[in-house]
């Protein structure tokens, strides 16, 4: 017999399987006749379902309705589905002259009931070929499957040996089936496939044309896909897998949910309309792959582990997590008998994640008050506690006392899911996150405001995963409890604290449990590639001395803040403002780009840049006539400046405000860089040095999808293309941790710390001892005060600061190896406890600058912005990171001073280039110009006198000005001087051109 390779080969392949009763399967084959195309039900399965399970309320049904009970019954089944939704119906079934009829029955989820199980084996699945669903026409689906008569999947199939693949299936949907048709109504059915052998897509919602259909593969060599299959077809997976009975059941049970939510929607005129639509939500593979593997893992493994889901943006992280909190609650354990967890613990800053888990423990359970916030601390978690909360859910500010609360209840055993935190945006986590982790950058004083200083590969700010892993360092990880870490951008810390070890060649490394990359979410077009075009601009800058003297400063302090000085200049930003600015509107809004609705982001260095930035772009949009305004976001305040006073609303307004089509700039200083989801973000400006995490979530900002949305642009003053691509690489694919901390390192901390005899044993046992027994203060104290004594008075500055800084890694080591190493060594906690309140008494005195005043001594000279390149930055597989650093840095860095005349020298080698002559001229008239407009005899000219008499005046205080500049232009002074033809022409010029301005000024009054 010749093989069937038609799309009937493959329904005939997919049916047989699934009707096998030697695969475990035993569904029932049906023919399209027997089923109902009016009601959309196999009548003769549903009732036998009914009176096979439920015989006493058929019975009393059919008193009631008589010859009319079939018809009566299947209209208030279909009255109910188009109310509630299939999957609603299936869950708790229908009521009918108040006589309850169950639809379907759920698998138990332990052994201690045998009825229960028996019941769930009563359930009917079946499949029917070539389906006839409409009344109006003869069209046929390719395959249907039914849960007890009632359809739940619908199939459209393709084979490429018929020169047809998914693409002709998702077609077929949206051109030939016809959305109004009552199987085709949401919630009528949980999802409809594509398939061919090669691909699955699926959608939940048919639309015709605007049907939107998502992949739901499983991904091959990291990115989209399926990967080769040696044992059959491609896309087999789908009914080996999940069209199983047990599969479709827990699908039903934990995972399909048909909600109503509020949803914005941007009208042509820019307003906005909140409307309330349905949505009907079926779990992607990798979503359903990794929950349904972090439970088995859990199942078998029982409290006490550690896993690590690396997930990329767009991957639905929130309903993940959704869906692992509610199930994880009932887990039971291998024998299926008792629980694995008490309770479940969820930590995260995202407020709508609350809501979510709420409204999905409401579809899941019929059980209320399972779910509760935490927001008042240790007292409030206790009352959760004891009145029976399953579900825990904590921001990472209360998340200390959780794990304090959780460590004195040693009975209890807990689940905790650790979300990736966004809540850089509020601003109070990178406050806190600043106080206790970021010691380790070096922080730069110019004109008043901080700037975190950074060279690049040794760029990594911190982040709300540092301050989560840093609690939970802060005490031994707890037994009673496991650990569920999601995250897009793990780094080293996270994945040896959360990750799974493997063995590659005889070294131990780390690597997520699950993963969903972020190549495969940009191949799957979950999320726009943000680096497709990636604009570079170069920068040159030229400074000059304005002194005499020749001061010496710290060379290497003093190149960083002129570095900073430049590009903070008030010239260097009113220029970068018009760049941006007339980039946007001429290939941003001229272009349409999302149907003219996109909006940009500037990422600035500092505060006080955010503000500068502000002001500009408010002065720039306003003498261009621009319709547009631009918003400004940073923490605390700016010479008695504002969010609120520079925007003129509150901050917690901010994302709602940027919302409206007039804002279309978002000024933003480490604020909103992550966790800040608005879709149409097109283009992001960069003047800030980006680098590893930072980088690649800053950057991320730009990758939601919308309608519309068809690529990103960065347009960057302060990166390199190659540097980006650096760090977003070891984030692309897989993250993996090249090798494990080495314990060793603790040991030769400790005996050098010892070396220095600042302390004895005895002291330290002494005061771990004390710290024990909770003795009163001032006996800790007086240990401590011995110790620092010794300290400052038997060792050198260097020696001190080699104390300190081995001290500072000895205590961050071994809080972190503690929880991954089991020491069974007590001096070493012991020396913990007493370096870790030593180090405290050990501040070293305030560094003196010795690039103090260097920007008094010099001033800009020249300034020019290049187009350097455009690049589509070709992601691929990371290296391997490394583990955390051990080094036993310490000693006292010399300063390397230098004349400042050098040093400006080496700042114009390094960032200057060969400015022409115009260039020079330019510069001069500008700063002419100002010089000129500040004068007091030059303004009464232009307001008290003729057009002839103020020109005579412009002259007189132009040739005075012109000569402050002879030093650094004197071929132009003397051009000027003696050529009457060029000063006519130079004097003539300036003259209109301030002329205008003046005009223009005054009118504007």
């Amino acid at each position: 017999m010749k093989t069937d390779t038609s799309e009937k080969g493959l329904e005939a392949l997919i049916a047989t399987y699934l009707c096998d009763t030697i695969a475990g399967n035993s569904f029932q084959l049906r023919h399209h006749a027997q089923y109902n195309r009016v009601e959309c039900v196999d009548e003769e399965l549903f009732f036998g379902f009914l009176e096979a399970t439920q015989e006493k309320a058929v019975q009393k049904l059919q008193a009631i309705h008589g010859s009319n009970y079939r018809s009566k019954v299947l209209y208030r089944l279909n009255s109910q589905i188009k109310l509630l939704g299939i999957i609603e119906v299936l869950r708790k079934g229908i009521t009918d002259n108040n006589i309850k009829l169950k639809l379907f029955y759920d698998k138990p989820v332990s052994n201690l009931n045998q009825q229960d199980t028996e019941l769930y084996n009563k359930n009917i699945f079946s499949v029917t070929r070539q389906v006839h669903y409409s009344t109006q026409n003869e069209n046929s689906l390719d395959m249907v499957i039914f849960i007890n008569g009632l359809p739940i999947i619908t199939f459209e199939l393709k084979n490429e040996l018929t020169k047809q693949n998914v693409k002709d299936a998702i077609k077929q949907y949206k051109t030939s089936r016809d959305s109004k048709e009552e199987l085709f109504r949401l919630g009528r059915c949980m999802v409809h496939f594509a398939v061919d052998t090669e691909q699955v897509w699926m959608t939940t919602h048919l639309k015709n044309g605007s049907t939107y259909f998502l992949p739901f593969n499983k991904g091959h060599n990291n990115g989209a896909g399926n990967p080769p299959n040696s044992s059959g077809i491609k896309t087999d997976y789908l009914w080996k897998e999940i069209l199983t009975k047990d599969s479709l059941t827990n699908i039903i049970q934990n995972y399909v949910q048909l909600f109503e939510e509020e949803v914005e929607k941007i009208l042509p005129d820019g307003k906005i309309k909140k409307e309330k639509v349905k949505k009907l939500i079926f779990p992607r593979y990798h979503q359903l792959f990794a929950v349904n593997s972090l439970l088995q893992n859990a199942k078998l493994n029982g409290v006490g582990r550690r896993y690590l889901i690396q997930h990329s943006a767009g991957s639905g992280k929130s309903n993940s997590i959704s869906w692992l909190a509610h199930q994880l609650v009932g887990l039971f354990d291998n024998s299926n008998t008792n629980t694995v967890f008490d309770t479940v613990i969820v930590v995260t800053d995202r407020k709508v994640l609350d809501a979510q888990i709420r409204n999905n423990i409401k579809q899941f359970e019929q059980v209320k008050g399972v779910v509760e916030a935490i927001t008042e601390g240790s007292k409030q978690l206790k009352t959760a506690l004891e009145e029976g909360k399953k579900i825990i859910i904590t921001t990472i500010q209360k998340f200390p006392y959780i794990v304090n609360e959780i460590g004195e209840l040693p009975g209890n055993k807990f689940a905790i899911i650790i979300d990736e935190a966004h809540s850089s945006q509020s601003g109070n986590t990178a406050g806190k996150l600043n106080e206790t982790l970021a010691k380790d950058f070096e922080k730069v004083q110019v004109d008043g405001d901080e700037y975190i200083f950074v060279d690049k590969d040794q760029y990594d700010e911190l982040t709300s995963e540092d301050l989560v892993v840093d609690i939970v360092k802060g005490r031994k990880m707890l037994t009673n409890a496991s650990y569920f870490a999601f995250t897009a951008t793990p780094k080293n810390k996270t994945l040896e604290l959360f990750g799974e070890k493997f063995n590659d060649n005889g070294k131990e490394k780390f690597r997520a449990f699950h993963l969903y990359s972020m190549k495969q979410a940009i191949e799957e077009n979950f999320i726009r590639d943000v680096l497709e075009n990636y604009t570079t601009y170069q920068s040159f800058y030229g400074l000059y001395k304005r002194i005499e003297d020749d001061p010496l400063f710290d060379k290497v302090k003093a190149q960083k803040k002129l570095r900073i000085y430049v590009e903070s200049h008030d010239l260097a930003i009113e220029k970068k403002t018009a760049i941006m600015i007339e980039h946007f509107m001429d290939s941003v809004i001229k272009r349409k780009k999302i149907n003219g609705l996109a909006k940009a982001m500037l990422v600035t260095s500092s505060r006080k840049n955010a503000v500068k930035y502000k002001k500009a772009f408010d002065r720039y949009l306003a003498d261009t006539g621009n319709p547009f305004k631009a918003i400004v976001a940073f923490s605390g305040e700016i010479g008695g400046q504002t969010e609120a006073s520079l925007n003129g609303f509150s901050s917690s307004a901010i994302p709602d405000e940027f919302k409206k089509s007039e804002y279309r700039f978002l000024i933003v200083a480490n604020k909103y860089q992550t966790g800040f989801d608005q879709p149409l973000l097109h283009t992001m400006y960069v003047d800030k040095k980006l680098g590893g995490v930072n980088a690649v979530q800053t950057l991320s900002r730009l990758n939601r999808t919308t309608a519309g949305k068809t690529d990103t642009f960065v347009l960057d003053f302060a990166n390199k293309a190659e540097d980006i691509k650096k760090s977003f690489d070891p984030f692309y694919e897989t993250t993996i941790l090249g090798e494990a901390t080495d314990p060793n390192k603790l040991f030769d901390l400790q005996s050098a710390l010892d070396a220095f005899q600042v302390y004895t044993p005895e002291q330290v046992q002494e005061f771990s001892q004390r710290l024990i027994a909770n003795v009163p203060v001032d006996q800790l104290h007086s240990i401590l005060d011995a110790a620092a004594e010794v300290f400052r008075s038997h060792l050198n500055e260097e020696q001190q600061e080699d104390f300190r800084a081995k001290c500072k890694t000895f205590v961050r080591l071994y809080v972190f190896l503690a929880q991954i190493v089991p020491f069974i060594n007590p001096y070493l906690e012991r020396l913990y406890l007493f370096l870790n309140h030593l180090q405290n008494k050990l501040g070293r005195q305030k560094e003196e600058d010795l690039a103090q005043g260097i920007l008094d001594n010099i001033d800009m000279e020249n300034l020019r912005y290049q187009l350097e390149a455009t690049t589509n930055i070709a992601l691929e597989q990371g290296e391997e990171l490394k583990p955390i650093p051990t080094e036993m840095r310490g000693g006292v860095a010399e300063p390397e001073m230098e004349y400042l005349s050098n040093i400006v020298k080496a700042f114009n080698d390094r960032f200057g280039t060969a400015f022409t002559n115009e260039d020079k001229v330019k510069k001069m008239t500008e700063d002419l110009m100002q010089d000129v407009a500040n004068d007091s005899e030059f303004v009464n000219a232009f307001q008290h006198s003729d057009t002839q008499n103020a020109r005579i005046t412009f002259e007189d205080v132009l040739k005075r000005k012109l000569i402050d500049h002879i030093e650094t232009n004197f071929e132009v002074f003397k051009e000027y001087n003696d050529n009457k033809e060029f000063r006519d022409f130079f004097a003539g010029t300036m003259f209109q051109i301030m002329q205008r301005d003046f005009m223009k000024f005054n009118a504007n009054k």
